[in-house]
């Protein structure tokens, strides 16, 4: 018979042991060939010597995860004792990481804001996230329906864009209405290629676990159930975003994004966007992500020209 003596070093008991020592009591039974006890900071375990090794490594881990986080979860401790190897440690310490992509491409929360969108949408069911092209605020939307598609906490997911033309008419445009409608949404297309396999995603796509469409289409139905994504919200009308957002049902996830300084709407037409964050400011179920050119995760000269624009748009304004 061997023994451990392990001191929890430079983090909070209470924190490790968790309410009504939750934590304590579920590594306890993931070693029940162990006996193993607890005091304040300091661990005693008796059994076998190898076990005594893995649990001292996983002890380590906690620790360490503690350290960096402040904090640990259920969920979070589950998967430190189900570690198989670096690569999944990796995964679970690094909390910015939202879900691995195709070819093992890691798809994470680049920025302070986009971390705060990610902390939202952990918190709130429908969350808006405001800022310039390129910030990111769509790709790591997508990626969080992808996360919540593949760990089953919704059953589809649901990728809309008004089809608001920026120079060019539908009418005009060659093919049948999904050919005409593809271009517009070819951005959220490409978000989803990047984190899903191709034949496994045309799977989706055809059994509508995916669905991609305008925002028309949303007109009398109740979305239950789904990851819905608002994109390009700016050029929404009054009565759109109104229809969109009591399309909401129940165990359901929305986000909105747009950008309220690139309305392609005509000149008479108020945004749908601008008014929603208007009238639902006060609402406190509902999260605003405000991002800006420092958030562009897009080549460096992009931050460059949303500012040099930023400042040419208030001259204009103050004329």
């Amino acid at each position: 018979m061997f023994e451990l003596n392990y001191e929890l070093t430079g983090i909070d008991a209470k924190v490790f042991y968790g309410v009504n020592n939750q934590f304590f009591n579920l590594i306890k039974s993931s070693f029940p060939t162990l006996k193993i006890t607890g005091r304040d900071h300091f661990i005693f375990a008796m059994g076998n010597q190898e076990t005594l090794d893995i649990l001292q490594l996983k002890l380590d881990d906690i620790v360490s995860f503690i350290s960096k986080h402040n904090s640990i979860t259920l969920k979070d401790l589950e998967s430190i004792l189900n570690l198989k190897d670096e690569a999944e440690k990796q995964l679970v310490f690094d909390q910015d990481i939202i879900v691995k992509g195709v070819n093992g491409k890691v798809i994470k929360a680049k920025t302070t804001n986009l971390k705060k969108l990610v902390k939202e949408s952990e918190k709130k069911d429908m969350v808006f996230a405001i800022g310039p092209a390129g910030t990111g605020k769509t790709y790591t939307s997508v990626a969080l329906a992808v996360k919540a598609l593949k760990e089953k906490e919704v059953k589809r997911i649901i990728l809309t864009r008004p089809a608001v033309e920026a120079g060019e008419s539908l009418g005009f445009l060659p093919g049948d209405l999904k050919e005409k409608l593809d271009p517009y949404l070819q951005p959220l297309y490409d978000a989803l290629r990047d984190m899903i396999p191709h034949e496994k995603l045309e799977g989706f796509i055809e059994k509508k676990v995916i669905e991609v469409a305008p925002l028309a289409f949303m007109r009398g139905r109740t979305l239950d159930e789904a990851f819905v994504i608002l994109d390009e919200a700016q050029n929404t009308t009054h009565s759109q975003m109104k229809m969109f957002l009591t399309r909401m049902g129940m165990n359901a996830k929305f986000i909105i994004t747009g950008d309220p300084s690139q309305v392609d709407l005509p000149m008479k037409q108020k945004s749908g966007l601008k008014e929603a964050m208007r009238i639902l400011k006060e609402v406190g179920e509902i999260g605003f992500v405000h991002l800006t050119e420092e958030d562009v995760v897009r080549h460096p000269v992009v931050k460059k020209i949303i500012l040099a624009y930023g400042k040419e748009e208030k001259r204009m304004r103050d004329e």
